[in-house]
């Protein structure tokens, strides 16, 4: 018999390191400026060193798994997890591009391989639980990630030196993520089990869930990475004004992802996807049009709403996929990730070669993507319902 008492523990312990994960993510993208003018960049070079993000993490994450394999779930998050927090620090101490480049490139190893491994453990709960808890498990990232852009926020407000800000909001956000991980799930691999392979291709599956998760990636990567510079270059706004935009992004995903378990339940997966699309169209709509910074704010805001549970409802069609979520994951988060390698460079390039306006209307282009491929996931909707309906009378063990 399950100890739904310890599942339930350890879904608190997971989210707790969803939040910490994104703390790290909202810390980061409000000192995107500071990092700027401290490596003294373009627009064009800080896309270039920020695409080494996506690219460490894409590269990085097929080793999740066999990590995972390896030392057992649990000693694998807090190893994972501990390093990606502290990666925090590196962009901080890059004064150039060849510096910033590798720093970004480290940063977004650690943080990739952390994020297969916890949202692996988050498909596991919810197995276990027999509902839906993805998306609000996505719920507690976009938290974290607004607490950390908030300290953020007032960092820039308050001017003070990024490298200051990253080591203690490091410190605090390792001790809290280790901590966590006390009471994760600890999954270890049968003795005759084979470990997975260092790197392998996304399996079929993942690939149309990907798609779905590379359009909704692309416009969040780009509103966390770009919403600031937007504000101060393009609508003259105060360092701090314009790291509230990225505040008040994360606060809309934050709230959406939350309730989004309830609205997934209620509405289902492919209403909800195609509403959130149109959501996000409209808000890209408005930040191109803006001219006064709240109405940019809003726009942010609005797309926020818009595509907050699609990433999570991908990771949990492609954890219910197979029989290896590890490896189904890695396949959807690299397609997502790749859009992640792709936004900061183009919106970058574009912005050089045009102007940030042209380039968030590449964003919203790419946001009607949600609404017309969101039917890709009925399949996985059905398989989902399947997965949630009435606790199932026996419910699995643990996943080899």
């Amino acid at each position: 018999m399950e100890d739904m008492s310890g599942v339930r523990r350890a879904r608190g312990a997971v989210a707790a390191v969803f939040a910490v994960h994104g703390a790290v993510t909202g810390s980061f993208a409000t000192r995107v400026p500071w990092i700027q003018d401290h490596a003294s960049l373009g627009a064009g070079r800080l896309g270039f060193a920020l695409a080494f993000t996506a690219l460490g993490a894409s590269c990085a994450m097929p080793l999740a798994g066999r990590i995972s394999h390896r030392f057992g779930s649990r000693n694998a998050l807090r190893g994972l997890i501990a390093l990606w927090t502290l990666s925090l620090v590196l962009p901080s101490l890059a004064p150039n591009l060849p510096t910033l480049c590798l720093a970004m490139f480290t940063y977004g190893a650690c943080a990739g391989t952390a994020d297969v491994a916890m949202n692996a453990l988050g498909v596991e709960v919810e197995r276990r639980l027999g509902r839906s808890v993805m998306s609000g498990l996505h719920g507690m990232w976009s938290a974290g990630a607004l607490v950390g852009s908030a300290a953020g926020t007032l960092a820039a407000h308050l001017g003070a030196d990024a490298r200051t800000h990253f080591l203690l909001a490091a410190a605090v956000l390792t001790v809290l993520g280790v901590l966590s991980c006390t009471w994760v799930l600890d999954i270890q691999p049968t003795e005759d089990e084979e470990p997975p392979p260092r790197f392998a291709l996304p399996p079929r599956s993942a690939l149309l869930i990907g798609m779905v998760g590379f359009c909704a990636v692309f416009a969040e990567g780009a509103s966390l990475d770009w919403s600031a510079v937007f504000l101060r270059d393009r609508l003259d706004s105060s360092a701090g004004l314009a790291a509230a935009s990225t505040t008040a992004f994360m606060l809309t995903m934050a709230v959406a992802r939350i309730a989004g378990d309830a609205v997934v339940n209620r509405f289902g997966a492919v209403r909800t996807v195609r509403t959130g699309g149109v959501l996000a169209v409209l808000g890209g709509l408005l930040v191109v049009l803006a001219g006064q910074p709240v109405v940019a704010m809003g726009g942010f805001a609005l797309m926020g709403l818009g595509i907050a549970v699609v990433v999570p409802l991908c990771f949990a069609a492609a954890g219910h996929a197979g029989p290896n979520p590890s490896q189904a994951i890695a396949g959807v988060a690299t397609i997502t990730y790749t859009s992640g390698l792709i936004a900061p460079s183009l919106i970058g390039g574009v912005a050089q070669a045009t102007s940030l306006v042209v380039s968030f209307g590449v964003v919203t282009a790419l946001a009607c993507g949600l609404a017309m491929c969101a039917g890709v996931l009925r399949s996985a909707e059905r398989g989902a319902a399947r997965e949630v309906s009435p606790r199932a009378a026996a419910v699995p063990g643990p996943r080899p």
